[in-house]
């Protein structure tokens, strides 16, 4: 296990904001880590890299105790935050050098020169981190988290503000990685990204309510998901809300998404809609943006 630890806790004053968490992690998997704003998962990579000490819990990341030995931790976990930090008025290639020597590399140039080639920085390396887009903040961002060739990669929701093409080629590196044997850990908002995760695991409030594979939380939520398609079917949604059964109601698109876990209360609900010919009512596989929805409206 790249990470083994069981009770992760941390209290803020008299807020639990991290609620003895299991987490046992595969080397070389992709993990996702969801949830709504303030559910803890920053706190929790934030732990496990060793950059908060946790109040309670034992066990190892990357075979060493997580509580004692955080600082030899750090040198070997990569740790890619929210916010864009590196220095604006100096271009990649500084960015690069200065990072590598706060980690003491020798081969300083050498290193510099792989990442940059591997993460498509070699024709832009003069360029100031200032005057990046998103997309090639987010590849600097990661080359540094690179460069001293870690065993963990932590990720704190790395894609907010780009757009889906850097998003992609993003991921796509980061499978790249973790097909070499890097072990990659990375909190998101984005339901996409999540199902590209070997297994994702949701905090909501502290707590982990779902682990497991996308199919694996699909099928664990026990819940039943009916689409409405038609004209105007969006003023169906107030009509359909608090009816037996119906537990949670979003429009997507075109579509009306009607879910609940009484598939028979359900039916019942939906039956009037299928005699109108203005609709057309179907039951569909729940989508990870339905499970996890409910998820949170359950716990309000």
């Amino acid at each position: 296990m790249a990470i083994n630890i069981t009770g992760l806790t941390k209290r803020f004053g008299k807020k639990l904001a991290v609620d003895h968490i299991d987490i046992a992690v595969p080397q070389g998997q992709v993990w996702g880590f969801l949830g709504p704003n303030g559910s803890g998962k920053t706190t929790t990579i934030r732990m496990l890299c060793g950059l908060l000490r946790a109040d309670e819990g034992s066990g190892t990341c990357l075979g060493l105790d997580f509580r004692t030995q955080a600082e030899a931790i750090k040198r070997q976990v990569g740790y890619m935050t929210q916010k864009f930090s590196f220095w604006e008025d100096l271009s990649i290639r500084q960015n690069l050098e200065f990072t590598a020597r706060m980690y003491g590399m020798s081969d300083l140039g050498l290193r510099v020169d792989e990442t940059l080639k591997r993460l498509g920085l070699v024709e832009r390396q003069k360029q100031l981190a200032g005057e990046l887009s998103g997309g090639w903040k987010q590849r600097l961002a990661l080359a540094a988290c690179m460069l001293h060739e870690p065993k963990l990669l932590l990720l704190d929701e790395p894609t907010a503000g780009v757009d889906p093409q850097a998003r992609r080629e993003f991921w796509d590196e980061i499978h790249r990685l973790s097909a070499g044997g890097l072990t990659v850990l990375v909190s998101t908002h984005y339901m996409d990204e999540a199902e590209r995760c070997d297994r994702i695991v949701y905090i909501l409030d502290g707590k982990l309510v779902a682990r497991g594979t996308v199919s694996e939380v699909i099928s664990q939520s026990g819940l039943f998901t009916f689409l409405i398609r038609g004209r105007d079917v969006r003023r169906l949604a107030d009509t359909l809300r608090g009816q037996p059964g119906v537990e949670y109601v979003a429009f997507f698109g075109t579509i009306l998404h009607v879910s609940g876990r009484d598939r028979d209360a359900l039916e019942r609900s939906l039956a009037t809609y299928r005699d109108q010919p203005a609709f057309v009512v179907e039951e569909a596989e729940p989508s990870l943006e339905d499970v996890f929805i409910q998820l949170q409206e359950r716990t309000q």
